[in-house]
């Protein structure tokens, strides 16, 4: 009997001993888990924090971009170097991503002079293989800027006939535009440029598609 007795309380002591055993391993496994999901959210608040200050960053930098571009613009300007600076180094890139054919030929400063003694300068001329695009470039485009261009492109017939046969897609710049003379330009079936991050960027409607004349 006493016998018996000692083996339960051996028994007991054992199953004391494993409950014991298994709170703590318990508690460590809880505390380690705590700890885990404590640090994964820091780390998580951490990523967070730092993609709010990466787009504040970009955000920054673009504003920098547009800011440099329009002082850059204004220094041009004063300069008679607008188109030279701004507007043509851009024209290649916006005709091929826009009207989706190379740019073969482009032109700034195109000059001719007729027979009769007439002179007619236009700000930049470029050639893709069916088409002939036309820019006009002002500091600060206006509606009747829009007018008188459709007139640049009657003109440009008369100076240029040997490309008669190529539509021509007409392309006004500018250092800012505002928005109704956007609108009337576009409804007019012209690509509208300013300054953007990339120089010059298209203000029109994405899916605009400009007027072959």
């Amino acid at each position: 009997m006493a016998t018996v007795v000692e083996r339960v309380d051996r028994l007991e002591e054992v199953l004391q001993d494993f409950v014991t055993s298994v709170g703590i391993e318990f508690n460590k496994l809880y505390n380690s888990q705590m700890r885990t999901e404590t640090e994964m959210r820091a780390f998580k608040d951490e990523m967070r924090a730092f993609k709010v200050e990466m787009r504040a960053f970009k955000d920054e930098m673009r504003q920098q971009n547009r800011e440099m571009n329009r002082k850059w613009g204004d220094v041009s300007n004063k300069l008679g170097t607008l188109v030279e600076d701004l507007v043509a180094p851009s024209l290649s890139r916006i005709i091929e991503a826009k009207l989706r054919e190379p740019v073969l030929d482009l032109m700034p400063r195109r000059k001719r002079r007729l027979a009769d003694g007439r002179v007619r300068e236009f700000d930049a001329v470029a050639l893709t293989p069916s088409l002939v695009c036309l820019n006009s470039t002002k500091a600060t485009l206006r509606s009747a800027d829009v007018d008188r261009f459709i007139e640049d492109i009657a003109a440009f017939r008369e100076f240029f006939p040997e490309y008669d046969a190529l539509p021509l897609v007409g392309i006004l710049a500018s250092l800012a535009v505002d928005d109704s003379v956007l609108n009337y330009a576009e409804a007019t079936g012209f690509l509208v440029l300013a300054v953007g991050d990339q120089l010059m960027e298209i203000k029109n409607r994405p899916d605009f598609e400009p007027k072959r004349w």
